[in-house]
């Protein structure tokens, strides 16, 4: 669905339910495209701390200052 910036103010909570229901929504000024108005999507996969615990090692040593090497 194309609408033009004037209409897409004036019908902004409808324009989102038709997006949350798949539609998208082409927002136009002066007749060109400059927005797409589309459903948000949640990350399949959320984030939980914790949920490689056992699974990675890190050295203790690990942000302790490297040696420069020389070349000579």
């Amino acid at each position: 669905m194309d609408i033009d910036i004037h209409a897409a103010k004036t019908n902004l909570s409808r324009l989102i339910e038709k997006a949350s229901h798949g539609d998208t929504i082409v927002i136009s000024k002066a007749g060109k495209p400059v927005a797409r108005l589309i459903a948000y999507e949640r990350d399949q996969f959320p984030v939980k701390p914790g949920l490689m615990k056992g699974e990675i090692w890190i050295a203790d040593d690990f942000d302790a200052p490297l040696e420069l090497l020389t070349h000579g």
